[in-house]
């Protein structure tokens, strides 16, 4: 029976609910080609591929580390190349000439590196799991006790998220800037130093360092001139050479600010002489002094400032001498 034709017939069935059957016809000197089977498992193909799936899962575990470390490195390469850039414009920017070293972008800075550090990690070691132990329920307990000790936390440290938010919200709404003389209404006067996201540190006028919590910050009084302008009207005795009066101001001006340098933070300015209707003359004298230390002026000045008017006119008295506090220029 060998020049008979062999026929195979192949029926294709397709019934609802179950698979589909192909049979091929074939003739004699015909090979018959199975089908492909969907269960063959696919190679990796490439060297890294192979050269992965040839190693021991403690070696991608180093990998994956070693990987997530780099960029760690990198990241803190770019944050501290950032913060030199910003100390170096802050310092040639600042209208004190305060030299500081912690501007308040570089708390952002921080904390945005600070997060992606967190996340590299903490990426890295749900690749782990889930590469290494894809059967294992070691992810859903990763996944799960993250969940818990993140509510666990939420709960813990209600004040510390209250400094970070605070100061994020004072960094972004530039309410103040590392330079600035505040007042931050809870007694806290001073020149603000550094802007971080728990506590603001602050020097007061008597160079003391106060860590004032962020969530304490409700209101602040910013001084834009870098302290109190206050303006001393010193009237001019009617009989006196007024060349020679202006000198003894002068004179005295110089002095108070030469011996409170430390009160009086910038070198007086003089104004021209003003007239008045109820013909008498004046010259207006513009301090800048630290806030709060008022009778440098009031007192000090005012007093010194009599005595040497006394050499024009024996009668001058301190009301002749009038401080105001106004925000102008």
């Amino acid at each position: 029976m060998n020049s008979t034709n062999e026929v195979i017939i192949n029926v294709v069935a397709r019934v609802p609910g179950t698979n589909q059957i192909a049979v091929n016809i074939v003739t004699p000197g015909q090979a018959v080609s199975a089908p492909p089977s969907t269960n063959t498992p696919v190679l990796p193909t490439g060297n890294f591929l192979h050269l992965w799936n040839s190693t021991h899962h403690l070696m991608h575990i180093a990998i994956i580390i070693a990987l997530a470390f780099v960029v760690h490195l990198i990241v803190k390469f770019i944050t501290n190349f950032s913060e030199a850039v910003i100390t170096r414009s802050h310092e040639k920017k600042n209208a004190l000439g305060f030299v500081t070293q912690q501007p308040k972008f570089i708390t952002l800075t921080r904390l945005i590196v600070s997060t992606a550090t967190f996340v590299i990690y903490a990426v890295a070691i749900y690749v782990i799991l889930a590469l290494e132990f894809p059967s294992d329920n070691t992810l859903k307990t990763y996944l799960g006790s993250a969940a818990v000790v993140g509510l666990a936390l939420s709960f813990g440290v209600q004040g510390l998220i209250q400094d970070v938010v605070t100061g994020i919200t004072i960094i972004l709404s530039d309410a103040m800037d590392v330079g600035d003389t505040v007042d931050l209404m809870n007694g806290v006067i001073g020149r603000v130093e550094e802007i971080g996201l728990r506590f603001t540190k602050v020097t007061n006028f008597f160079n003391q360092q106060i860590f004032v919590p962020n969530r304490n910050i409700v209101n602040v009084s910013r001084f834009p001139h870098g302290g109190v302008l206050a303006y001393a009207d010193v009237q001019i005795p009617a009989s006196a050479d007024q060349e020679a009066v202006l000198k003894i101001i002068e004179s005295v001006t110089k002095s108070i600010w030469t011996q409170f340098g430390a009160i009086i933070l910038a070198e007086p300015v003089f104004g021209k002489i003003h007239s008045t209707p109820g013909d008498w003359n004046y010259l207006r004298v513009q301090f800048k002094i630290w806030p709060g230390q008022n009778a440098i002026i009031e007192n000090t000045f005012m007093n010194q400032m009599v005595a040497a008017m006394k050499k024009f006119d024996p009668n001058y008295a301190n009301w002749q001498i009038v401080v105001t506090y106004r925000a102008i220029d």
